[in-house]
């Protein structure tokens, strides 16, 4: 699950401004590979290979990339909640390294439903941020960051809780990094605990994330009367109704 409210600085530096549009360029091309990925895997099915075995490094490489937005709201480039940002990101990471080490989950229904959520949601907000730093965003993306949410979430978190099943057999035969007592540190960490846990987290945690996406869509889109006139204004003027909310 991710919600990244990112708000740029009203006037940063051109390095600033060069940085930000070139790693949100970076992010749309690699999400967009990564969609291309799954579905020629899917159009054109590769002998011997998982899905996973096809886009392992592209989602390790542009899923990880996304620490680069802790620094950017840690260093002040980006506007946001830095707890927020650091647990969003963190847990997408947390969900990459699940894959990556648990055997069963490459073979997840939860892995194709998750990356095609991730895929949609990612090139949407990196494309907004994009635009908005060179000053213009088109309605129509708009119009897609405040609404594909709707399928998205439902999607990405049945696909995530699906690979978090899958992984808890393998991690529970082979306790995987957890650590029993008795010890002499007088510690002990369960992964198939802490996995379940998370996934119980997700009951009171996505109904409030996806009806604050709710309200920022009514926010930002209003209501039919509004949505025509905001089609009739400058892009400019969008970024400016989109920044006050």
């Amino acid at each position: 699950m991710s919600v990244v409210n990112e708000k740029p600085k009203k006037k940063p530096s051109i390095v600033v401004n060069t940085y930000l549009l070139a790693y949100n360029f970076i992010q749309v091309l690699g999400w967009s590979y990564l969609l291309f990925q799954i579905v020629n895997f899917y159009v054109n099915p590769p002998k011997d290979q998982s899905l996973w075995n096809v886009v392992k490094y592209t989602v390790g490489i542009f899923q990880n990339a996304a620490v680069f937005e802790i620094f950017n709201v840690a260093t002040g480039l980006v506007k946001s909640n830095l707890v927020v940002t650091t647990l969003q990101v963190l847990s997408r990471v947390a969900l990459v390294a699940c894959i990556a080490f648990v055997p069963e989950t490459s073979n997840s229904p939860g892995l194709p439903l998750a990356l095609t959520a991730w895929c949609f949601a990612e090139i949407t907000r990196y494309s907004y941020y994009g635009f908005s730093i060179l000053g213009f965003v088109p309605y129509l993306i708009i119009w897609a960051r405040y609404t594909f949410f709707y399928i998205l979430y439902p999607l990405g978190v049945t696909g995530e809780l699906l690979v978090y099943w899958t992984s808890l057999g393998y991690i529970g035969r082979s306790k995987m990094w957890s650590i029993e007592l008795p010890n002499r540190f007088n510690f002990a960490f369960s992964l198939w605990t802490a996995i379940t846990l998370i996934m119980l987290s997700y009951i009171p945690l996505f109904p409030q994330m996806y009806m604050h996406m709710v309200y920022q869509r009514k926010k930002t889109l209003g209501s039919s009367e509004s949505k025509k006139v905001q089609k009739k204004m400058s892009p400019v003027q969008l970024i400016n109704i989109h920044h006050h909310h």
